[in-house]
């Protein structure tokens, strides 16, 4: 297979949550093949960070500031992308919130109510947003960060399980009906990662302990080996591919 599948070289991808861990991962993946990535989370300093680092080594990148939870925040992210680029070709739905690790009996309405707004609604309409760029200029590609945790709900994690599993039904519903207009929508499912925001799994030692012993591999993955099958699903080596959600998790799910 030609490596010349995965040049992303002219395209504009937009990867939220990506001033660290998985986002930031993919960022730099999607610019080391040649996109234009806008690097994007909730505080443009981290984002900047993260862009430099990426012009540093040779690759095209800038900072957008954007909290998926605000709809003015999407709206203006939006607004600024099709003034300065025109367009838009991959969209990665990175960006997510876990603000609550108990009970589920447990969970009161502002963690409720910040969980969904951030992993549901963000996604929704930063895709819907997309979309209608994608769709004015004939195709694209959506990849959303969904989660192992929408398949099988980790303990502790009830609410966030719940949001996981919606963004993959979502996933099927924008690649059924957006995939006439040239719009490919496919989801990652990755399993234990060691990620900040990950942090309250990796501390609790019993609950890490646990989860290790039913990954068959034997150990976490990190960021960087989530990025490559993002890649995949954005790229022409994916040009048949839609509406798939692939489970990147060392067969913790087997």
């Amino acid at each position: 297979m030609s490596t010349s599948l995965f040049d992303l070289s002219g395209k504009v991808a937009l990867v939220t949550g990506a001033s660290r861990g998985i986002g930031e991962a993919i960022a730099r993946l999607l610019a080391e093949q040649g996109a234009h990535v806008i690097v994007s989370s909730r505080k443009v300093d981290d984002c900047k960070l993260v862009a430099d680092s990426i012009r540093a080594d040779g690759g095209n990148a800038e900072a957008l500031a954007c909290h998926v939870g605000s709809m003015d925040d999407i709206t203006r992210t939006f607004d600024t992308i099709k003034e300065a680029h025109g367009r838009l070709d991959i969209l990665v739905n990175n960006a997510a919130t876990n603000p609550y690790f108990g009970h589920i009996l447990d969970t009161d309405l502002a963690a409720y109510s910040k969980t969904v707004e951030v992993n549901v609604r963000g996604y929704f309409f930063m895709s819907v947003e997309a979309g209608k760029l994608m769709r004015e200029q004939g195709g694209g590609a959506i990849v959303n960060a969904a989660s192992v945790s929408g398949l099988q709900p980790g303990p502790m994690q009830g609410i966030y399980a719940i949001t996981k599993a919606a963004v993959i039904n979502m996933t099927k519903a924008f690649a059924k009906e957006c995939a006439p207009l040239g719009i490919r929508c496919n989801a990652i499912l990755p399993g234990l990662t060691q990620t900040k925001f990950a942090g309250a799994l990796f501390t609790h030692e019993e609950i890490y302990n646990e989860a290790l012993k039913t990954i068959p591999m034997g150990r976490h993955a990190e960021p960087e080996e989530m990025a490559g099958t993002v890649l995949y699903l954005v790229s022409d080596a994916a040009s048949y591919t839609n509406g798939e959600c692939i489970v990147v998790d060392g067969g913790f799910t087997l």
